[in-house]
């Protein structure tokens, strides 16, 4: 294993006399030359034995040195006089003089000398040796030396075996060693001498303060120092540990990391029934009740401290635990002994520094219980990002449900006739307004002018005008959002639709009469109305209605759900071009719906349907296609992932109302570390977004309100934003209201409202609503006690794997608090997220993250649409 050896000691003005005879070795011994007799291979002499037990009795941490490792391992005479001289030579501010140090360090055999000595120091600053030899002796001051050391193997393979790489590492680790110290940085004097010793090459390092008063090294400086000339010399090395380059040691860390992220996900999701820990927790919890004051491990009484360690020591006799700190504890060992010889031996769970937090979760713990507070144990605050079909699409029912309304021109052998008074002619001043309505190479898109052209179509009974004047109120363009406007045109659209169908049918408008009932576009929403329409058309091959007849049949809408005929219908359409239809083939074909699963089959479909996407925008630069083309850019579905190119199709998109497109580009604009992170157009366009009703950015907006993130705390308008979505049946914005309402932490408490969300949620299959509403019945707080609906609610939730809800229903006749019975399997999962952050901190980049940081990190990315924390549920009190 790489590592370094590094000494800290300063210089004492008086000699110890009785180990001057030690000083006498030093001074006589060979130098110059590297030993190259034969007999320094033979067994250590008498003398050398015995001069090597007096240094460890004497200087004990000797025993911890390169060279006394290559005695043990190989006493020869030549590793005797290795360790006696270094041992000596590191020890020398100890038994000798300032002066004399600094001459000998500057002057000793083996010195890379830089003109007359070996001396250097700040880029810039010459050192004259007699100058140095005065300062030193003259300061009264502490004088600190540090010897670092390295293999002569690491040095030669990392290009430490020369002054000048240690020079350039000094000069750069100057800030560190003043923090160390404790020395304001201005004030730092420090001169080092590389060595080139023949098995392990080193530097003495002298350090001072031109300030009597500073330099103050503790154990924690040393370490900070050792820590950080470890990891700048071997950062390639480190590299090398944390991803296990070489096959053998990448088997090890990766079933290490493995076993460990295993751990965790059983401490985060399992339950753990320990009476010990509910009786301790309840004990803490009246004990607590009388202690006044801060209520943090830091202030209590030491017999409470106690108690909470006791807690803390009987969780990790947990199996699930015990393995974890044991692989945790490994882990960080090997890391360690890159700078320290010997890992500190393992010590109990409630001593460990790097888990203390736990300590204060279970004085949280204590004071819930005592105060009878509510607890949502899986405080999964996510929403439908969790539930899509491939994790990016956020689409709506109708744009699952049929194609988009705009697309290229329609062939003149499709083109209907036109008719006396109604028509759905793709006439030129038609074809102009979506012109203006879109943008173009050479016009520039005009919302005013595009209505004005719309109108005039509209009034010579020209249904796709109608239609599109309808989407221009609908969504707001170029004016405000406008639904019963918008609602009214549809209406006039499909009047015109069926008039034009009554006179002479044609697939084309069947499949655009049947897309208005699909989608409730003036006229209430009827899947089986839109069923028979498209049926119509598909029995005449039009590709869209065999497209928008699969998706009912996928989901079985005003016609038997049917897998089969789904794809089939799919296949159909696909094969006359139809992008729409490929992009639904590769989900089938990917997820082995309606088909075997066939991941080949999959690519090739979704690559069609990229490049047929593709080609449609290019022709009508319509919102809904430069969003699917944004989301396949974005994940990198059919083609190379390209977030910069995803960002311009969704900007194209947005600009024209698309609301899931405003969404989209909100959270690339909030996700920190992509390099597009822009927090003012993000706030701007999930504005825009949730101001069109799109629930999952009203959801993601409240969140941003709630926490005070990017924007002023504002609880009352994030309640207003949960609100909207929720009255849109959002599960996840009625869950979040039933919660805050229930707590009443940041509104005030409202139980009937909380009931009213969290039932709502519920209803919707909520799992964690169900666990909820489940756990308050059999509390009987603030709700009637009820078993039977307890028992109703929380088997719903046990039925989607709620771990909690199980735990809770196996246990449904007992009276005791759920909140204590839950006590030991809460504080197992704060185990393992505290686990979780340590193991990251761990995982080859040394920038740490500590818990507040990742809380911010983990706020932003719940804002963005994703789960609070992707891997596990956080909780909350």
């Amino acid at each position: 294993m790489p590592r370094i050896i590094y000494k800290c000691r300063y210089l004492k003005n008086a000699p110890q006399a009785h180990l001057s005879n030690l000083v006498e070795y030093v001074a006589t011994r060979d130098g110059v030359d590297k030993i190259t007799n034969p007999d320094l291979l033979l067994p250590a002499t008498k003398k050398q034995q015995a001069l090597i037990a007096q240094i460890l009795r004497e200087l004990p941490d000797t025993a911890d040195m390169f060279e006394h490792e290559d005695y043990i391992k190989n006493p020869t005479r030549e590793n005797a006089s290795e360790f006696i001289t270094q041992a000596l030579e590191n020890n020398l501010d100890f038994i000798g003089k300032r002066k004399n140090f600094v001459d000998y360090v500057a002057n000793r055999p083996r010195v890379e000398r830089i003109g007359t000595h070996g001396l250097f120091t700040d880029a810039g600053q010459p050192v004259v040796l007699p100058q140095v030899q005065d300062e030193v002796s003259s300061h009264t001051g502490n004088v600190w030396t540090n010897v670092v050391s390295l293999r002569r193997e690491d040095a030669a393979r990392l290009g430490y075996d020369n002054t000048a790489a240690w020079q350039a590492l000094m000069r750069s680790q100057r800030n560190i060693l003043a923090e160390s110290m404790k020395v304001v940085p201005e004030n730092l004097r420090w001169y080092a001498a590389y060595h080139d010793e023949g098995h392990h090459p080193h530097i003495h390092l002298i350090a001072y303060s031109t300030d009597p008063s500073e330099a103050y090294v503790t154990k924690q400086g040393i370490e900070k120092m050792r820590s950080s000339l470890a990891r700048e010399i071997f950062k390639q090395d480190l590299v090398q540990i944390y991803e296990r380059q070489t096959v053998s040691r990448k088997e090890l860390n990766i079933q290490s990391k493995d076993v460990l992220r295993q751990l965790i996900a059983e401490m985060q999701s399992g339950v753990c029934e320990s009476k010990a820990v509910e009786d301790d927790i309840q004990l803490l919890s009246d004990r607590l009740q009388k202690t006044g004051g801060k209520k943090v491990y830091g202030y209590i009484k030491a017999d409470v401290k106690a108690i909470v360690n006791r807690i803390v020591d009987e969780l990790a006799k947990d199996e699930r635990v015990a393995k974890c700190y044991t692989e945790w504890c490994a882990l960080r060992g090997e890391v360690l002994k890159t700078y320290i010889g010997k890992p500190p031996d393992p010590i109990p769970l409630s001593q460990q520094k790097e888990f203390k937090s736990i300590k204060n979760m279970v004085i949280a713990e204590a004071l819930n219980i005592g105060g009878h507070h509510f607890t949502f144990e899986p405080d999964v605050d996510h929403d439908e990002a969790a539930v899509l079909d491939d994790g990016s699409a956020l689409e709506t029912d109708m744009m699952l449900a049929v194609p988009e309304d705009t697309l290229p021109a329609m062939p003149e052998e499709e083109a209907p006739d036109r008719h006396r008074g109604n028509n759905a002619e793709w006439s030129d001043r038609y074809k102009e307004a979506r012109t203006f309505l879109f943008g173009s190479e050479n016009v520039e898109q005009g919302f005013a002018e595009a209505y004005r052209l719309f109108t005039m179509e509209a009034e010579n009974g020209n249904a796709l005008a109608m239609h599109d004047l309808g989407r221009m109120h609908m969504d707001g363009l170029g004016m405000e959002i406008d639904t019963e406007a918008a609602q009214e045109w549809y209406q006039k659209s499909l009047i015109a639709f069926m008039a034009v169908e009554d006179e002479k049918p044609r697939p084309y408008i069947q499949y655009r009469i049947g897309k208005l009932h699909s989608a409730g576009l003036g006229t209430p929403q009827d899947y089986s109305q839109a069923a028979r329409w498209f049926e119509m058309a598909a029995a005449e091959s039009h590709k869209y209605a065999q497209y928008s007849l699969a998706g009912l049949c996928y989901r079985g809408q005003g016609v038997p759900q049917d897998f089969s005929r789904a794809f089939e219908l799919y296949q159909k359409s696909a094969a006359q071009g139809n992008a729409y239809a490929s992009y639904e083939l590769a989900k089938m074909c990917r997820d082995g719906i309606g088909t075997g699963k066939n991941m080949a089959e999959a690519d090739r479909y979704f690559k069609t349907a990229f490049d047929g996407f593709l080609l449609l925008e290019a022709k009508s630069k319509d919102d809904k296609l430069q969003y699917r083309l944004g989301q396949m850019l974005q994940s990198g579905t059919g083609t190379e992932q390209d977030t910069a190119a995803a960002i311009q199709y969704f900007e194209q998109s947005a600009k024209l109302g698309n609301v899931n497109a405003q969404y989209a580009l909100a959270k690339i604009y909030l996700e920190t570390g992509g390099g597009h992170e822009n927090v003012t157009k993000a706030l701007a366009w999930m504005g825009k977004a949730a101001d069109s009703g799109n629930p999952l950015a009203q959801c993601a907006l409240a969140k941003l309100y709630l926490a005070g993130d990017h924007v002023e705390k504002d609880a009352a308008k994030a309640v207003e934003l949960f609100t909207r979505a929720a009255e849109q049946n959002n599960q996840f914005a009625q869950y979040a209201l039933g919660k805050l309402y229930f707590t009443g932490e940041d509104v005030p408490k409202a139980v009937e409202a909380a009931l009213r969300w969290l039932t709502a949620a519920a209803e919707q299959n909520n799992q964690y609503a169900q666990y909820a509403l489940g756990k308050l019945y059999l509390m009987g707080r603030n709700v009637p006690r009820d078993k039977e609906q307890a028992e109703h609610w929380l088997t719903l939730s046990a039925e989607q794997g709620n771990v909690y809800a199980q735990f809770l229903l196996e246990r449904i006749d007992s009276f005791r608090d759920p909140s204590i019975l839950l006590a030991a399997t809460r504080l197992l999962r704060h185990l393992g997220n505290i686990f979780d952050d340590k193991q990251r901190s761990m995982g080859g980049d040394d920038r740490q993250i500590d818990r507040k940081l990742r809380r911010k990190l983990m706020e932003k990315k719940s804002a963005q649409g994703h789960a609070y924390d992707d891997h596990a549920p956080q909780q909350s009190y």
